[in-house]
């Protein structure tokens, strides 16, 4: 498949991981209870697990049996989660609790809004923009979820068209019929006091619904620096800052092939910037995976899980489980990267500008790749590079350079259930 072709680095003749034929006798009478322990004297875990969710937990709206399977390893007798476990995902347009009750309705057990990373979460790291006037960009609830994220300001693409109706051209049917030219002069109303302080940056929370009015708009908003109802001579550059989350361009659902994702429409608005500016469209954060500061926020998140539920033991490897090569398995070999750096004492990478992150305990990170999302082990496509073509399309986004290393997982599985039982033979907790 065309749009999977990218994903032949995994390399050929990669093998499923299978489970030791001595331990799956073992666990074939787990299924899925609620119950499953280890005993009760289980020791303090020294890992935790970031799970991803479309393409690995459900597919849409609907569960994947396996995850059943797997969340009845990973609860004790009262329910209570084993080890400590955050769900990162590239979506943003729900709000976090939610998503929560949702991921609790569907795996049965209980789910904390804090253990929900959403692809705009790290935002709040951003507290130097959290005052300021912003344009947000994406779908649901966005005002909801740009405040939860600390953003007190914010205009979304609706209002702002609402207020300068002259600028959204695209659908006929949509075109104003009467025009009112804002003066500001005597006996012309006044621009909507929301909007009438320019606005001073961008957040793009994930892809909105009608693409071609949010292509627009914001490009008004990054040339006109902030005051779409005048005009400028003169692109400004660099331009006001933009907060970008979710960097997938395909995403996996109920249809056969996938979807395009948020990735797909910053490539648009990057492609528009430039070819009417001339420069590059630049981000002052790029989160959601593949970002480093994803994974550092998830981190965290573990680590105050853990201490919560008194556990003492540090948190020493996360195993990340995706379906995704492109955020999943190369976000995963990203941080570990950053990890044996840091481990190194060699200088950290530039994460972007926010508030600085405890220091590391976690030495690791282990990709996990699924075959019941984007990735399928039975695709050839998806696993061989097309013959006569030197080079493979690089699904990644523009600021992520092309590595092959890191888009091969540390282990490929048939599902998350399997998943759950590579890392419980791993730890020695199977």
């Amino acid at each position: 498949m065309a749009a999977l072709a990218g994903l032949g680095v995994l390399g050929a003749g990669r093998h499923l991981w299978k489970l030791p034929v001595r331990l799956s006798a073992g666990l074939q009478g787990c299924g899925p209870r609620r119950g499953y322990i280890a005993g009760s004297a289980e020791r303090f875990p020294t890992f935790g697990l970031l799970f991803d969710i479309d393409g690995v937990l459900v597919r849409g709206h609907r569960v994947i049996p396996a995850a059943l399977e797997a969340f009845s390893k990973l609860v004790n007798s009262q329910g209570q989660l084993r080890v400590p476990v955050v769900f990162v995902t590239n979506a943003g347009n729900i709000l976090q609790h939610n998503k929560a009750q949702e991921l609790s309705d569907l795996l049965r057990c209980k789910v904390d809004p804090d253990q929900v990373i959403l692809s705009h979460s790290p935002m709040k790291l951003f507290p130097q923009y959290h005052s300021k006037k912003m344009l947000v960009s994406g779908q649901g609830p966005l005002v909801e979820n740009a405040r939860a994220l600390g953003f007190q300001n914010v205009v979304t693409v609706d209002e702002l068209r609402l207020a300068f109706p002259e600028l959204d051209m695209v659908d006929l049917q949509r075109r104003p019929k009467t025009m009112v030219i804002w003066t500001g002069a005597r006996g012309v109303t006044s621009l909507p006091l929301k909007v009438k302080v320019l606005c001073l940056g961008v957040l793009l929370l994930g892809e909105p619904v009608r693409w071609e009015t949010n292509l627009q708009l914001i490009m008004d908003v990054l040339l006109s620096n902030g005051n779409p109802g005048t005009g400028l001579a003169t692109a400004p550059y660099p331009h006001l800052p933009v907060l970008a989350s979710n960097m997938d361009l395909l995403w996996m659902a109920e249809a056969k092939m996938p979807r395009f994702g948020h990735g797909t429409f910053l490539l648009c608005l990057e492609t528009i910037y430039r070819k009417i500016t001339g420069n590059e469209l630049k981000y002052e954060g790029l989160m959601g995976k593949p970002s480093i500061l994803t994974y550092q926020y998830a981190e965290d998140v573990i680590r105050q899980q853990a201490e919560r539920r008194g556990w003492a033991a540090p948190i020493r490897k996360l195993y990340a489980i995706g379906d995704n090569p492109m955020s999943d398995v190369y976000g995963a070999n990203l941080f570990h990267q950053y990890l044996q750096m840091a481990n190194r004492g060699e200088e950290e990478q530039q994460t972007g500008g926010q508030q600085k992150q405890q220091p590391s305990a976690t030495r690791s990170c282990a990709s996990i790749l699924v075959c019941t999302g984007i990735y399928s082990s039975q695709d050839p496509g998806s696993q061989v590079p097309t013959p006569g073509r030197e080079e493979l399309p690089f699904h990644g986004h523009r600021d992520f350079s092309f590595s092959p290393g890191l888009l091969e997982a540390s282990h490929i599985v048939h599902d998350v259930n399997e998943a759950v039982q590579l890392v419980f033979h791993q730890e020695g907790w199977a």
